[in-house]
């Protein structure tokens, strides 16, 4: 592994980076890479138990290791999942359904580079040897290799319709993630939050208006849709992290990561159910995205259903369990069958890449 001793460093291996994964420098090249800052909502520490106190400016205000040690973890884990949406997302340069969608996911791809780099920046000007370390790591990672720290970004993104699924599902849970960091306690990482968090509208809007686009134009079957749908969504689910989760609780002492409506929520926060919590606030708003989508689906035809939180988890209390998509207990015996059945076949692969090379199948911008 090499050793950096300055950002400077590790935006070499940066470089080397995209050049590893096979992005093409062309593509990126008119975009400047660079750390940036905002406002935060208060000076003071919003949260927890050192409310009022003054947000850490530095790392040696930290006054706990613990503490270093949590902050450390969050924008490690922020930063990975950043570097692995480009990497998911980089072949997808040589199928764009229009210079408008190339130039959208160039974008999008840019900015989630921008978010790790931001990351990545504050990892390297703050924490020392394990931050300069940490940062190498995000970069040696690989989600085509399934070693990104996160499920839903070790998953392959073999169509366009798979990413605007994704950049629906996957980057609103991003959304989630960054608005609770908006108010931690670190002032440096609460600082970075605003500029991502606009960022982050355009990932979201690009996945909304894809969808609704190939809605509209009616080529690719919805039940095709619905398999796409149903393999992202439950990994969002996941990314909420487990069920009555000591490490959210802990982070939520400490200030570090408040709650996605902690500007306006004036009730005390329920430490115990923290990451149940701010999963049912995604559930509540991709209920509202799923009745725009169905608007558009015609009269006599199926429409999206959004998948129960009990449907193909990974971690927490419904891990591993045989739930169908409507929460349903399925029996053992029937469950594999099942599975195959709700999620995108290698025919379902196959029908939406020919649709895709011969056919309008998404309405232009």
């Amino acid at each position: 592994m090499p050793r950096i001793a300055t950002f400077d460093d590790w935006i070499d291996l940066f470089r080397e980076w995209r050049d590893d994964i096979g992005l093409d420098p062309k593509l990126v090249e008119q975009y400047h890479f660079e750390a940036k800052f905002g406002d935060t909502y208060s000076n003071e520490i919003e949260f927890g138990d050192m409310v009022g106190k003054p947000k850490f400016e530095k790392i040696l205000d930290v006054p706990d290791q613990r503490i270093r040690d949590g902050l450390l973890n969050l924008i490690v884990y922020q930063g990975d999942t950043e570097f692995a949406s480009v990497e998911q997302q980089r072949l997808l340069v040589n199928t764009a359904p229009s210079e408008y969608d190339l130039h959208a996911l160039i974008r999008v791809m840019c900015e989630e580079m921008r978010h790790g780099y931001q990351m990545c920046y504050l990892l390297v000007q703050n924490f020392g040897s394990s931050g300069r370390t940490e940062a190498m790591k995000l970069l040696e990672r690989r989600a085509f290799e399934q070693n990104r720290l996160l499920g839903s970004f070790n998953e392959v993104v073999d169509s366009w319709l798979d990413f605007f699924v994704y950049t629906e599902f996957i980057d609103r849970d991003g959304k989630f993630q960054l608005q609770m960091l908006s108010h931690s306690a670190f002032a440096p990482l609460a600082r970075s939050m605003g500029p991502m968090l606009k960022e982050e509208s355009f990932h979201l809007g690009t996945g909304h208006n894809g969808l609704k686009r190939t809605l509209r134009a009616g080529k690719i079957p919805i039940a095709i849709i619905q398999k796409y749908i149903n393999k992202w969504v439950p990994t969002a689910y996941d990314l909420f992290g487990t069920d009555h989760s000591s490490s959210a609780e802990w982070n939520y002492v400490w200030g570090l990561k408040g709650r996605f409506d902690e500007a306006d929520n004036d009730h005390p926060a329920d430490r115990e159910n923290l990451n149940e919590y701010a999963r049912e606030l995604y559930i509540r708003e991709t209920n509202g995205l799923f009745d725009q989508l169905n608007a558009i689906i015609p009269e006599g035809q199926p429409k999206l259903k959004v998948p129960s939180v009990k449907f193909n988890r990974s971690i927490g209390t419904y891990a591993r369990q045989p739930y169908d998509i409507d929460g349903n207990k399925v029996d053992a015996d029937k469950w594999e069958a099942y599975q195959k059945a709700a999620f995108p076949t290698q025919d379902d692969i196959d029908t939406v890449n020919r649709i895709a090379r011969e056919e309008e199948w998404i309405a232009m911008k």
